[in-house]
């Protein structure tokens, strides 16, 4: 919270973003180590935010039951404005309510927050595998449908190069459009980012993962003018990580 004094790292508050991030990754190795402080949980805390709120971040991460924020970075009461869903995706109250935190509440650090083994991500792979084989076997059951890797793997056997790229063109220009007008708001958000691994020739889960985050900050950006003028004039920090369940550490992303 801005007006408190943190022990990690000594830093004093009113925080800049980057020594609010380092204060939540400080807090994300307690984390990993089992060795939390649980600060700024207690009674007194409670009471001192009773008309107002002054988080110090903001995150948007997925609403997966292993991943709270609050509990990996080691956070307190205030300390942090959370928007969660499922694979961490966008719509209008999403946009609404992290840029409340941006205008109203002026954080000053935004972290875009996925996770090893995403459902979501996982989720949308699978559909994809069933629209890839509708596309190329008119195959509608997902109970016989191929992976989306074994579809493409099956166009790059072919025998004619030139047939090859021609099918691989025509299966992504029809996945792109399928994307679109899913009914399913998991394939139209996290669809489109499995889409972009796959053409980067990148298939392992968790380069899907940060690439959707990256997809994610894209769309973010994109959608919200706000959010847009708060980097612009340097009073906004926006970060990618990705959350390992395995470690209970936080990877930093750079894109």
């Amino acid at each position: 919270m801005a007006d408190q004094t943190h022990n990690d790292d000594d830093v004093q508050h009113e925080p800049t973003a980057t020594s609010t991030w380092s204060r939540l990754l400080a807090g994300n190795r307690r984390f990993a180590q089992g060795k939390m402080t649980h600060a700024w949980q207690d009674r007194e805390t409670r009471e001192s935010l009773l008309d107002s709120q002054r988080p110090d971040a903001a995150v948007l991460s997925c609403s997966d039951s292993r991943v709270p924020p609050e509990i990996i970075f080691d956070a307190g009461l205030g300390d942090m404005f959370t928007v969660r869903t499922a694979g961490q995706i966008i719509d209008d109250s999403v946009l609404a309510s992290l840029e409340y935190a941006v205008d109203k509440l002026h954080v000053s650090l935004l972290v875009i927050l996925g996770h090893q083994h995403c459902g979501a991500i996982q989720a949308a792979e699978t559909q994809l595998g069933v629209l890839a084989s509708r596309v190329r076997h008119g195959d509608d059951s997902p109970e016989t449908a191929q992976s989306l890797a074994s579809v493409i793997d099956e166009i790059e056997a072919m025998d004619d190069a030139q047939a090859a790229e021609t099918a691989q063109d025509q299966l992504e220009e029809s996945l792109e459009h399928l994307v679109v007008e899913a009914t399913s708001p998991i394939v139209r958000s996290v669809g489109p980012s499995v889409l972009q691994a796959y053409e980067a020739q990148l298939r392992n889960h968790e380069d899907i993962e940060r690439v959707h985050i990256a997809h994610t900050i894209e769309e973010l950006v994109d959608r919200s003018q706000p959010i847009q003028q708060a980097l612009a004039d340097e009073r906004l920090m926006l970060v990618g990580a990705r959350y390992c369940m395995d470690t209970g550490l936080v990877e930093v992303l750079s894109f």
